[in-house]
């Protein structure tokens, strides 16, 4: 480990304080990301139980949609890291540019695709009579509402995106705050119809107009920093323009992203149809479990996402050694985190999971008493979480986004979902053996990444002639640190 010294920084001096300043801001927006969930599903559990397993079954459904675009999010990350380490500050923001067009036609496409498409999707699950009666109807007000507000959602992840590439985590942190907070003081006026409410948007689509209001006041601050501070990467009116070169290499690095997601998004939903062939108090404790698991693995998808950054910047600064490095001081951080943090839920599963459901219910009881269990069981899976998550993050940064679809499905399709088919259906475990296939996954995940990390043909930048001669013109320094970066960090040096 490098001595920290007093211009510590990405790409320059030690690792520890680099890694720390970028990680800790990314947890606290993962954290305020979930608040969202949190929030919506505190009140909603006060509102009835069967809400919360509407939001369950609809968050499988919307993800799959939001996947198609997500991906390309996480490419406009990777190429602003790789081209703010070479010093090209003209295509970080050239690229900015047209990752801001390109996700925003997508959103609008996929937010109308998504509200016709609702009431398909939610039938071709089959699940049983009680579910399928009290949950999906539910689960579809909710879903028209957030397709509607897709392009409002996305504003703000193409911003968070761009600035984690560039190296700034604080800025869309406090932006996600704001979001948050006014989250929080919507939901239970929504819900509820407090005051003047309008009674058509209470109760469970009142959730989701809250969360739409909030995501589009954010995505309009975003916007304005990009496009008014210099406090991302600078973003002219004119990087709005479409240039076929920089969408080339955002189509070629971001497609293998989105299938990434998009395969975890139908995950989710083989798994959800699984579920939903369970008693409601089931499905609720599911989601419920789901939820909180996600909480608390924010350690762990901060230091993968700031890996990410780290990776991409070395490398774009031909620090191919100084990436390896970070790699494993996060991998080390984040399993001695995610391990205390799994002591601490498998010792009071209960009492956490009961703060979500109040409503003194007999189905509220039962979704307690699974829930519980769920956690408890998943807390297997924390370490290993923690490594998986920095290992995909070290793999997109390179731009290597094949090698990293390719370690996701293994936890999806080879450790999770069969496992859960297996254990809960063949075996007969019932609900527990979802519980136990769920935690499989990223076992067989990590452990898998990891060894095919230690090859370290990951790092590896070789560029070819005919790819440096059809690069993008970016300024000075195009031959050395602009497209061939770039198209060195692309998945195609993974043998």
């Amino acid at each position: 480990m490098d001595p920290p010294t007093p211009d510590d920084s990405i790409t320059e001096g030690g690792l520890v304080r680099p890694m720390f300043r970028l990680a800790w801001p990314i947890v606290v927006i993962q954290l305020l990301q979930v608040t969202y969930n949190i929030a919506d599903t505190f009140w909603l559990g006060r509102y009835s139980a069967d809400a919360v397993g509407a939001i369950s079954l609809a968050f499988p459904l919307i993800f799959l949609l939001i996947s198609i675009a997500g991906g390309f999010t996480t490419a406009g990350s990777i190429l602003v890291a790789q081209y703010t380490g070479a010093d090209s500050e003209g295509s970080a923001g050239k690229v900015a540019g047209q990752i801001l067009v390109f996700i925003s036609i997508l959103a609008i496409l996929l937010g109308i695709l998504g509200f016709f498409a609702t009431t398909p999707m939610l039938e071709l699950i089959p699940s049983q009579q009680e579910t399928t009666d009290q949950i999906v109807p539910l689960a579809g007000d909710y879903m028209e509402v957030f397709f509607l507000g897709m392009p409002f959602l996305f504003g703000f992840f193409v911003f968070s995106s761009l600035m984690r590439g560039y190296g700034n985590t604080k800025t869309p942190m406090r932006v996600m705050a704001i979001s948050v907070a006014l989250n929080v003081i919507l939901d239970p006026i929504l819900i509820f119809g407090l005051g003047p409410t309008p009674e058509a948007i209470t109760g469970i689509e009142g959730a989701a107009v809250a969360t739409v209001f909030s995501r589009g006041v954010a995505s309009l601050i975003g916007f304005y920093i990009l496009f008014g501070t210099d406090a991302g990467p600078t973003v002219n009116f004119d990087d709005l323009v479409p240039d076929f070169e920089y969408i080339r290499n955002i189509v070629r690095i971001g497609v293998p992203s989105t299938l990434e997601q998009s395969m975890s998004a139908l995950a989710m939903i083989t798994l959800t149809a699984m579920v939903v062939q369970f008693a409601p108090p089931v499905v609720s404790a599911y989601g419920l479990g789901n939820r909180l698991a996600s909480l608390v693995f924010l350690p762990a998808m901060g230091l993968g996402r700031a890996t990410n950054t780290m990776v991409g910047q070395n490398l774009g600064a031909q620090k191919e050694d100084r990436a390896e490095r970070a790699v494993w001081l996060a991998t080390k951080a984040g399993a001695s985190v995610m391990l205390g943090v799994a002591v601490v839920a498998a010792l009071f599963p209960e009492p956490i999971v009961s703060v979500f459901m109040a409503t003194g219910t007999q189905a509220a009881k039962q979704t307690v008493e699974h829930g519980s269990t769920y956690l408890r069981i998943r807390t297997v899976e924390f370490t290993f979480m923690a490594v998986l998550q920095v290992m995909l993050g070290a793999y997109r940064g390179a731009g290597n986004t094949r090698t990293a679809l390719g370690f996701s499905m293994v936890a999806l399709w080879l450790g999770r979902v069969p496992t859960v088919y297996y254990l809960a259906f063949v075996a007969s475990w019932g609900p527990l053996g979802i519980w136990w296939g769920m935690a499989f996954g990223n076992v067989v995940g990590a452990i898998a990444a990891v060894l095919w990390f230690t090859r370290g043909t990951w790092k590896q930048t070789v560029i070819e002639d005919d790819e440096k001669a059809n690069a993008p013109d970016v300024g000075p320094n195009a031959d050395v640190s602009g497209d061939g970066d770039l198209t060195s960090a692309d998945g195609g040096t993974e043998k």
